[in-house]
């Protein structure tokens, strides 16, 4: 009975090592075209990846502007109000995900009260540039 004891004791007390189980993952946003339906494709060239926090004050705008590679956005805090022209106008609020429109130019305004950070995550290539501002 002793060892019996024993040994449900050590298996009950046997410590759980974090490399025996992966962590809990949480999808923000899988998607195959942008928030205005465009379909995704990746540019030619030698890939590369750019992460990004963008930081916009209240009120302040980024100007008519398009992105030569897809751009997936995390709004970190904030609002953004972005206007996509004939595709219409959309908000986006902290905790928000999408895929932003990346040939179809666009203007984003910081319509909240406070600052707007964006987590931008480019998967462009080393032949376009991740943005291009409008004339």
């Amino acid at each position: 009975m002793k060892l019996f004891l024993s040994i449900a004791l050590m298996l009950t007390s046997a410590p759980v090592f974090a490399r025996d189980t992966y962590p809990s993952v949480e999808v923000l946003l899988q998607t195959e075209t942008s928030v205005i339906g465009e379909a995704l494709e990746y540019p030619g060239g030698t890939p590369q990846i750019t992460m990004a926090i963008v930081t916009m004050q209240p009120g302040q705008k980024t100007g008519l502007h398009h992105h030569d590679a897809p751009l997936a956005a995390y709004i970190l805090e904030g609002e953004i109000t972005v206007d996509y022209e004939a595709a219409g106008v959309r908000v986006y609020k902290e905790g928000d995900a999408l895929v932003e429109a990346f040939r179809s130019p666009h203007a984003g305004e910081n319509t909240g009260d406070g600052n707007v950070r964006i987590l931008a995550i480019f998967a462009g290539s080393d032949s376009v540039s991740n943005t291009v501002t409008e004339e």
